[in-house]
């Protein structure tokens, strides 16, 4: 396969695997909790998004659905339609340290290769967090979209360009356009596997991805497929799709809604759509499911989803330019910000997949339109999408004073939350210190709960699921099949120093696991090898062999 070769290509392309973990700090004064909500999983993350989406790994590697990105389109300041941008990734390269903070201009005879390098390490982290059916969205100008398209065929592989839409951005063209005028910009479309990727459609099938009604809290147990448990007599709230506005309908009182696996049934009282024949064909097909909200939903079976229309190509209505302006000055009162997407599109966007249950990423936040489209489609169907947002609190030249990430990105997805009574909330969170061992050695220590995460992942390449289980008393991480990982560490400089895996820690973890492979992770092993071999004990220094991965 051609391979597209750029200035600084050899420097960058394993950059990624050098950058450290970071902690992410909690900033509690700036999350936006709604009364009687639960944590619902968004999150806005304050910092740089090369650092922000490696120490996103632990918790979402393989975990999100949806990536929505639109990265700087490097247009070197023609025609005034963008400003400049300025390359920031410190590698460690004295052709690379020549490129920080000077702002690339239209004169800047290596502003692609620039472009190219900072992009590069970004999307092969994006690649790590996408799960198996996990799809990518980008938004780029023609100004990049040639070398674009070549990156990613490297990196996602060109068996997994999905393809490419043309949006029309603009109602009129510039009268400053000397040759064409352009009123459109493309969208890349890849994924991460694509025979597991299911065909893009906006268009919506009665019943199919919404819940068949919202279930009480009475729900004793939630799975995933037909294996459905709750309490006899569980009451439903009339709600969802299947409330509708315009008219009265009678439906069954009762509805029998049975397991098909496990033979658990109970009696559901409500109003519903569906007859009992409805629910059984459900149950049979495994087509009923139970949302991560409490709700029921169905999914379309195979025949339903090949009669849905693919979304096409050319995208003419969904949203402009001048929309996306119009929502940032009904939210702000005033044009807080440059060249924003409009909501209908990256709403449509996120609802080709068809998963209402998806995590949805964007790491080149700007004003936060992708939390807002997450918000108001959830709204419309029910849906219990979750959002990460990840953005730089750089200032403005016009508002120096200002940070994007706090006073724009956060405050616009607060103003929609209340304005369009959005029942949702949010958490704000900052990158913090690194986890290296240049770093722990200097005593800037992360928590045990966020140092245990790290170490779960570099030692099974997984996210550490379970956190209740870890237990800082007992120095217990976690489980991963047959092998118990364990963690000797305290945010305290002067204990930790004096901490070490020693033959009394040694026994009280072999009499709580006999004759399980326990792997330890420690500043010190008292304990020879015989030792250790005889008990299925392998240990691991920090920090300075924290990084090594055990496989």
């Amino acid at each position: 396969m051609p391979t597209l070769q750029f200035k600084g290509k050899n420097i960058i392309w394993n950059h990624h695997l050098a950058i450290p973990y970071h902690t992410f700090d909690e900033v509690n004064d700036l999350d936006f909790s709604a009364p009687k909500l639960k944590d619902q999983g968004n999150l806005i993350i304050e910092g740089d998004n090369l650092v922000a989406l490696k120490s996103l790994l632990p918790q979402y590697s393989n975990r999100v659905d949806c990536i929505y990105i639109d990265p700087p389109y490097n247009t070197g300041n023609d025609n005034g339609e963008a400003k400049g941008w300025i390359y920031n990734d410190n590698v460690n390269s004295p052709l690379i340290q020549e490129w920080l903070n000077k702002e690339v201009t239209p004169e800047d005879m290596t502003r692609h290769d620039k472009w190219l390098c900072m992009m590069t390490p970004r999307l092969k982290l994006l690649r790590d967090l996408l799960s198996d059916k996990g799809v990518i969205f980008m938004s780029i100008a023609h100004h990049e979209y040639h070398h674009l398209q070549n990156l990613c065929d490297e990196i996602f592989t060109e068996e997994n360009y999905i393809g490419r839409f043309i949006w029309k951005r603009k109602k009129q063209p510039s009268f400053l356009q000397k040759h064409i005028a352009n009123v459109t910009e493309y969208i890349l479309v890849y994924a991460k596997n694509k025979a597991k990727v299911g065909k893009l459609s906006i268009e919506k099938v009665t019943d199919d991805t919404r819940r068949i009604d919202n279930a009480s809290n009475e729900i004793s147990e939630r799975v995933f497929k037909k294996g459905i448990r709750v309490k006899q007599d569980t009451k439903l709230i009339k709600k969802g799709v299947y409330k509708i506005r315009t008219m009265t309908l009678e439906f069954l009182n009762d509805i029998h809604v049975k397991d098909g696996r496990t033979t658990n049934e109970f009696n559901a009282k409500g109003n519903f759509r569906n007859k009992q024949t409805d629910i059984d064909f459900f149950c049979d097909e495994d087509l009923l499911f139970i949302t991560g909200n409490g709700g029921f939903r169905r999914l379309p079976s195979a025949a339903e989803q090949e009669k849905q229309k693919t979304v096409v190509d050319l995208l003419l209505d969904w949203g402009d330019n001048q929309d996306s302006d119009k929502e940032i000055i009904e939210l702000f009162g005033s044009k807080k910000f440059d060249f924003p997407k409009p909501v209908k599109l990256i709403k449509n966007l996120i609802a080709s997949t068809q998963d209402d249950e998806c995590i949805v990423l964007d790491s080149f936040a700007g004003s936060g339109t992708t939390a807002h489209a997450v918000l108001e489609l959830n709204k419309e169907d029910g849906g219990n999408r979750k959002f990460i947002l990840v953005q730089m609190p750089e200032a403005t030249k016009e508002e120096p004073k200002k940070n994007i990430c706090k006073d724009i990105t956060r405050e616009r997805v607060k103003l929609a939350i209340e304005k369009h009574d959005f029942k949702s909330n949010f958490k704000y969170q900052r990158v913090g210190i690194a986890i290296d061992a240049e770093n722990m050695l200097e005593g800037n220590l992360p928590t045990y709960l966020q140092f245990a995460k790290y170490v779960y992942y570099l030692c099974t390449g997984e996210n550490l699921a379970d956190t209740k289980a870890v237990s800082e008393k007992n120095y217990f991480v976690g489980k991963h099949g047959s092998t118990l990982i364990y963690l000797v560490y305290e945010k305290n400089y002067e204990k930790l120093s004096r901490l070490a895996l020693n033959l009394t820690l040694a026994e009280q973890i072999r009499k709580d696991n006999p004759k399980k492979k326990v792997i330890v992770y420690a500043p010190a092993c008292f304990l020879d090898e015989e030792y250790l071999e005889e008990h299925q004990i392998q240990f691991v220094s920090i920090p300075y062999n924290l990084f090594q991965r055990n496989n």
